[in-house]
């Protein structure tokens, strides 16, 4: 099997565009990072602000600390938004590059096992043993590659679920100290 100028060349090509499209996609998920940046910080700005006109209103330390205690709830649930959304960023971002790596690494094992064939086809005579250890450690290399990408998505699924159950007890915690005041 022989490689023509051509076949580099949309080779080549194919790559170009991954990349262009993955860096394309990287620039979106940093852009939304700036812009949920942006938000938080006007909206911590402007709460701020409320807050010290509030406190400015205060007549005794009861009330001041029964209206410090009410922020801890609607803090924690915003801490928690914020949280949320800074981690659908980041999975919808590396999702694109899992798809592309699990894409190229498909298309790449293709055109080994086709290469290992066409040899296995014109090997000389009294090679079949050699072939046949080639073809067992590419079939070893391949289910190696199988595992390590469902080991990656079992730790992916785990992470979002204990992301998932810290939120909830930090939402908890914070209904609790607002009860309590």
């Amino acid at each position: 099997m022989f490689i023509t100028a051509d076949q580099i060349t949309a080779t080549n090509k194919t790559n170009l565009d991954t990349i262009k499209n993955l860096t394309t996609k990287s620039y979106t998920g940093f852009e939304k990072l700036v812009e949920l940046n942006m938000a938080a910080a006007k909206a911590l700005m402007t709460e701020s602000f409320s807050h010290i006109q509030a406190s400015l209103a205060v007549k005794d330390a009861q009330e001041f600390l029964a209206m410090q205690t009410g922020l801890v709830k609607p803090m924690t649930e915003k801490a928690a938004a914020y949280g949320r959304h800074v981690y659908g960023i980041t999975v919808e971002a590396s999702a694109e590059f899992t798809k592309a790596f699990e894409g190229k690494s498909a298309e790449a094992q293709k055109a080994f096992n086709q290469v290992i064939e066409n040899v296995s086809k014109n090997a000389p005579a009294g090679t079949e043993s050699a072939v046949a250890v080639l073809k067992s450690a590419l079939a070893s290399s391949q289910n190696a590659i199988d595992s390590a990408q469902n080991s990656a998505k079992q730790a992916m699924a785990m992470a979002e679920s204990n992301i998932t159950a810290v939120t909830e007890q930090a939402l908890s915690a914070a209904a609790a100290v607002t009860k309590k005041a």
